[in-house]
């Protein structure tokens, strides 16, 4: 574990802490087996929403903002390294950091939240409050907005494809619990594997001839066996059994598991995206869009900089900046956008002033004081900022926003409503957005952009 100096832990609003985070609860980080997506049940309603789906791009660790979405020229080398000539966007009066030349060209079609803060700098702790826009409690485990949406997808029968509703891109997201106390029926399923490899392919979801052939002699021996038990018994539950099982087979041996076939990409479409386990899992996310999935996470970690952190950004930005420009460019090209939200965030920011010191040499640290997190289509604006920090990128100094702001921003332009309430195994009352008020400061929904 990093020895990260003291003064780079914030305190923590309502006495959060790592114990507070143990006693929420961590969970395990095995994504959802397949069979059980398919034995959902329904628990209410939604209403019906301008966003369909969500694509989340998920930079695990934490990405340095001020690198990428909001440059400080000014604010000296201590501060910018060596990006230093921010770059005009294709909004008049709005400009990225040098590193990002393509996501320049589709300022018109995103929003940058220059303004998002939180009050932790614990990884674990930070990513349970950006993912579930909910502060961490002594009485509930919240699930994250991937399992919210995908529990009220499938409740109001709004999506009823063969594919799970919540999936995750390549594995999961670790570090709290994805479905808290909806269950492990709500967590992420994980397809594993790497989109931008060969011979990519899906655990459980391989359909060469050797597993079609197994398959199918496992399914007429299973039906043999239910025949017979439903002769010695009638078992009602065998019924809804088979309805499960035929979604199941649907997935491993139908038309969805195309939606994960790369190959059928040409190339220049696959190249357009980069030729990087990031681009090429946008790509695979706009093929799941297409198929009607209500929510999925590209999940790249490795954010966390704090050595060699430059060293990385030669690296990362320029596959960030490919990928992420042609998601948005491809979406928008095939009338997807509009009803498709994109989101990018990590679970903080990094330390404007960089770490020169021993160790670290040139690092960045945690930091939630003040970042940036991306969001676009399903009703939000594009070509706008909303928020803004310091000439050193340190504090938010007008309009912030907080995690619940944005989750409940989400859920507005999904249809879902956002002081709705969740089913909790024990009777609990829980909201799809806690209540706010008492000592949680909040901006409110991001009516600016909507």
């Amino acid at each position: 574990m990093l020895d990260i100096p003291a003064d780079h832990v914030a305190p923590s609003s309502g006495g959060l802490n790592r114990r507070d985070f143990i006693r929420v609860g961590a969970a395990s980080l095995a994504g959802l087996s397949l069979a059980d997506w398919f034995a959902l049940k329904a628990h209410g309603q939604t209403k019906e929403g301008k966003a369909k789906s969500v694509i989340q791009l998920w930079m695990g660790g934490g990405p340095a903002t001020i690198d990428i979405f909001d440059p400080k020229p000014q604010a000296g080398a201590e501060y910018t390294g060596p990006y230093t000539k921010p770059i005009d966007t294709n909004v008049k009066g709005i400009q990225l950091a040098q590193t990002m030349p393509q996501m320049a060209k589709q300022m018109d079609k995103y929003a940058i939240l220059r303004g998002m803060t939180h009050p932790t700098n614990g990884h674990e702790t930070a990513t349970y409050i950006m993912q579930t826009g909910t502060l961490p409690s002594d009485q509930l485990v919240y699930p994250s907005i991937g399992a919210v949406v995908g529990l009220k997808r499938t409740e109001s029968k709004a999506y009823q494809g063969a594919l799970p509703p919540y999936i995750a891109v390549t594995s999961p997201l670790g570090r709290f619990s994805e479905a808290g106390f909806l269950g492990p029926a709500y967590k992420a399923f994980a397809t594993g594997g790497n989109p931008n490899s060969k011979n990519f392919s899906i655990g459980g979801l391989d359909s060469g001839p050797e597993r079609v052939a197994r398959t199918n002699q496992r399914r007429s021996l299973l039906e043999a066996v239910d025949t017979l038990a439903k002769e010695i018994d009638d078992n009602h539950s065998l019924d809804a059994m088979d309805a499960y099982q035929e979604k199941a087979y649907e997935l491993v041996l139908g038309d969805a598991k195309k939606a994960f076939d790369m190959n059928e990409e040409p190339d220049p479409v696959r190249d357009r995206y980069g030729r990087t386990t990031f681009g090429q899992s946008c790509l695979l996310a706009r093929r799941l869009v297409e198929q009607g999935v209500p929510f999925m996470t590209v999940n790249w970690g490795g954010w966390d900089t704090h050595k060699e952190h430059f060293e990385r950004m030669e690296k990362y930005l320029p596959e960030l900046d490919q990928g992420f420009a042609a998601l948005l460019e491809d979406l928008a090209q095939r009338g997807l956008l509009e009803t498709t939200i994109v989101t990018w965030f990590g679970e903080f920011g990094r330390t404007p002033k960089i770490a020169k010191e021993p160790p670290w040499f040139g690092g960045r640290h945690h930091f939630c004081n003040a970042f940036s997190a991306i969001v676009a289509g399903g009703g939000f604006k594009g070509g706008a900022v909303v928020g803004k920090t310091d000439a050193r990128a340190e504090q938010v100094i007008e309009r912030p926003i907080y995690p619940w702001d944005l989750s409940a921003s989400m859920y507005q332009l999904l249809g879902i409503d956002p002081s709705g309430q969740l089913p909790h195994p024990r009777g609990c009352v829980a909201y799809v957005t806690p209540v706010v008020g008492g000592d949680v400061a909040t901006g409110g929904l991001l009516t600016e952009i909507m």
